[in-house]
């Protein structure tokens, strides 16, 4: 049968007000309250049946409350010694005197103390059972509640994964598509270019046609082989090359696009020789000289610089053009791909460029980075390790 709602709003009252007061001080003023209680109940009774009384089961009532208010085994057990000496002085005969003088006396009390103590530590276990399952059930739910955020996270990470490959794939196709019709007009603009009846007007065109198309070609290439590398689908072939022959297809496939730029290479005296995959470094040197270029209006002073650092490999790209923007290369330095607003040029892909040259280089277990000269220009830079590397 439950209790009244306002009797029972009562004790939760109390109850909250007992619990806000710190522990020894609580345990003692329960204590001593329950004791007091179990005196007077006792007295009440000894006053209406005399010397018949039941003050011992009342004071077994107190310790066991006690017990269950009180923290550990202390409270309860002194409580027990107490209430034992409170009945035999105050509630046996001869009253008001400590005795054991009586037969069954001592019995009494050490039975008295026995069962107090048992009941007090019987309820101090369950109350630590019951604690106990208090703490697992909230570690259960933090379990529950982790493993939850977990499998979230999980269909997360599957979900953009799903759409990384889907994007991927789509690139690749659309990039297969373009490639060959792209190499059909660079094609057909190169020999109308050669046909001494073409117009000036019409041979500007066809320059611009054939330009156009190339810079679609390197662009859809590089997205190829970006998609390839993250997705894995287009491991490194590496081998002991030496990096001064790679520099110097780069600038000779650089001087055939742009025959009217002047590229300077300088070379360190050390020989560089390490394991790359030389058709893809040279593809980010092309993609960092094509970029001086076309995006920092300096055709007259671009160098590429090679030379040893330590144990690495280090190429350098510069020029004394208009330099980079810090969203630049803020955006290069956190491997982030370039917008359009950034790219200076909306209509060439220096963000996929870059990304490209980001992505071989990370394949390569080396370093990217781009700065600003202080002469003037802009510096972009890659380091490729002297030893192959394992990956972390």
């Amino acid at each position: 049968m439950s209790l009244p709602s306002h009797i029972r709003s009562l004790w939760l009252r109390c109850r909250d007000l007992l619990y806000r007061i710190p522990n020894p001080p609580r345990d003692i003023l329960v204590t001593a309250v329950l004791l007091c209680g179990a005196y007077c109940a006792s007295s009440i009774l000894i006053s209406h049946t005399g010397g018949e009384n039941n003050s011992a089961l009342v004071f077994v009532l107190a310790v066991t409350i006690i017990s269950s208010l009180t923290t550990g085994y202390f409270y309860g057990i002194l409580a027990s010694i107490v209430g034992t000496f409170c009945i035999n002085i105050y509630f046996m005969e001869p009253y008001a005197t400590f005795t054991l003088n009586r037969t069954g006396y001592p019995v009494a009390m050490l039975s008295m103390v026995a069962i107090s103590c048992v009941v007090c530590a019987l309820t101090t276990r369950v109350k630590q059972q019951a604690a106990e399952a208090i703490r697992r059930e909230k570690n259960t739910k933090t379990l529950y509640e982790i493993n939850q955020k977990l499998n979230e996270e999980k269909a997360a990470i599957q979900l953009e994964s799903a759409r990384e490959t889907i994007r991927g794939n789509i690139l690749r196709a659309v990039s297969h598509d373009l490639r060959t019709p792209l190499t059909a007009i660079s094609g057909a603009a190169s020999v109308l270019l050669g046909s001494p009846e073409i117009s000036e007007k019409n041979l500007s065109m066809l320059q611009d046609i054939k330009s156009d198309a190339d810079a679609l070609i390197i662009m859809v290439e590089n997205l190829l082989s970006v998609t390839r590398i993250q997705d894995g689908s287009m491991p490194l072939k590496k081998r002991e090359e030496m990096l001064e022959e790679v520099a110097g297809d780069a600038i000779l496939t650089t001087r055939r696009r742009f025959p009217g730029v002047h590229v300077e290479l300088e070379l360190s005296e050390d020989i560089l020789y390490l394991p790359m995959e030389p058709l893809l470094v040279k593809q980010v040197m092309v993609n960092l000289l094509e970029n001086a270029i076309r995006h920092s209006g300096d055709r007259e002073h671009i160098t590429l610089h090679l030379f040893r650092q330590d144990d690495w490999a280090v190429v350098e790209v510069r020029d004394r053009g208009k330099g980079l923007s810090p969203e630049i290369c803020q955006a290069v330095q956190s491997g982030k791909p370039l917008n359009r607003d950034l790219s200076g040029d909306a209509t060439r892909g220096m963000g996929i460029g870059l990304s490209v040259c980001q992505s071989i280089i990370k394949a390569h277990n080396g370093f990217f980075a781009a700065d600003n000269n202080p002469e003037g220009g802009a510096v972009f830079r890659f380091g490729l390790p002297m030893e192959e590397k394992s990956d972390e």
